[in-house]
């Protein structure tokens, strides 16, 4: 008998909701615009957690997703259906990193070069330097402009999901766990320079190699196999026979988050001087492995809490209107900033106090405007739609328990 009928959902409660993932999301999106616009208070508040930034929960909250939706699909119409389904979204990001990318090439450009933003201009320099190369390249995922080159990863993952996810269905988790640990640690010594290397010498690639995006693909793949397997682990075990973590793990992950949380706020975004060795260790792009641990002690304390949280926090419906419409309301912060890294350029002590503020105030507002109009008119998975596959997979509470609860 395969894993995927041994383990068939249970059936959901009356009254699910998964409106904290929601909530999450769109925590993580805001993070993010107040991050990447061109603010005076960017740089404080980043990393507000510790050394763990919002991409790293974003990338983590849609692996689990996928998991926790798609493992359903399989369950329902089978793996095959799952794969079509996981290649449709797959070209529905595809066809947003295109529109991206073009609006930059083209609108961005023209008011990069009207106002003469330096901010704007270097996003895309090497476009400006080889258009024709930047364009085909572009729309190739190879060349991967700053702030354009998180979701051809996310494309990237999605499509190797439904294999990764089949073998976790029919076989178990440990083998791909093992396996994306071992590519982590590959990238941690250079992995993607030595295939981009071997890879100029047989082709003659144009694209030099900080101008295939900064995030390290074979790093982050793990962030997205740990959220899958949860996702896909929560999808199909009840909440009464989920493993429960031990209380001397909870202390010491509450313990490091702490420590992590402390030494970011006294030391700033980096714990060590700049040009430190010890930095790698904490490096965003190549997800360093204290980086990591402080990640995973997180979502440690989010899984044993998570039920104690939803009921006590106070529901933020910004947020979750946010979160629901995730896909677009992030393609609209990349407008947002991009237009905004155009026309004003960079944050400077000369603009009035308030300036700043208003501007993110105004990005928010935008950005939720854009949540209504996809929820008003239907555009792409709605909140009632995640909740009702997400609560198919759960006995009770919350998403992201794992059966503990505090006290």
């Amino acid at each position: 008998m395969s894993t995927v009928s041994t383990f068939a959902p249970a059936p959901p409660p009356a009254s699910s909701r998964r409106w904290e993932l929601d909530a999450l999301r769109g925590l993580m999106l805001v993070l993010m615009t107040s991050t990447h616009l061109p603010t005076w208070f960017a740089v404080p508040a980043g990393q507000p957690f510790g050394f763990v930034s919002a991409a790293e929960g974003f990338v983590f909250l849609s692996a689990y997703m996928a998991g926790l939706v798609y493992t359903q699909r399989a369950v329902r119409d089978g793996i095959p259906a799952m794969r079509r389904a996981f290649l449709r979204r797959a070209l529905v990001i595809y066809a947003c990193q295109a529109a991206c990318l073009l609006f930059l090439f083209t609108v961005i450009a023209a008011l990069g070069i009207k106002f003469h933003q330096p901010a704007a201009n270097n996003l895309m320099s090497f476009y400006l330097h080889a258009p024709l190369t930047g364009l085909w390249t572009g729309l190739l995922m190879i060349y991967n402009p700053p702030l354009l080159d998180i979701l051809p990863v996310y494309i990237v993952f999605m499509l190797a999901s439904p294999w990764i996810l089949s073998h976790v269905l029919l076989r178990g988790w440990k083998g791909v766990m093992w396996t994306s640990l071992a590519v982590w640690a590959a990238a941690q010594f250079g992995l993607s320079r030595v295939l981009y290397d071997g890879l100029v010498a047989m082709t003659g690639l144009p694209v030099p190699f900080r101008e295939t995006g900064s995030f390290e693909t074979f790093a982050w793949q793990l962030l997205w196999v740990l959220g899958l397997c949860l996702g896909a682990y929560h999808a199909r075990v009840p909440r009464d026979r989920r493993i429960v973590f031990p209380s001397w793990l909870v202390k010491a992950a509450l313990g490091m988050a702490i420590l992590f949380f402390v030494w970011r706020h006294l030391t700033g975004l980096e714990p060590f001087a700049q040009g430190d060795p010890l930095n790698l260790w904490f490096d965003k792009w190549h997800v360093g492995p204290l980086r990591l641990l402080d990640f995973l002690a997180l979502v440690v304390l989010l899984l044993h809490y998570g039920d104690w949280l939803t009921r006590r926090l106070p529901r933020v419906r910004l947020l979750e209107t946010l979160g629901a419409a995730s896909l677009p309301v992030f393609c609209a912060h990349l407008v947002i900033v991009l237009v905004a890294l155009a026309v004003v350029g960079e944050s400077h002590p000369g603009r009035p106090p308030w300036f700043d503020p208003l501007m993110f105030g105004l990005s928010v507002a935008a950005m939720y405007a854009v949540a209504r109009l996809v929820r008003m008119f239907g555009s792409g998975p709605g909140p009632g739609q995640v909740r009702r596959a997400a609560g198919r997979g759960a006995a009770a509470g919350p998403a992201l328990g794992v059966g503990t609860r505090p006290g």
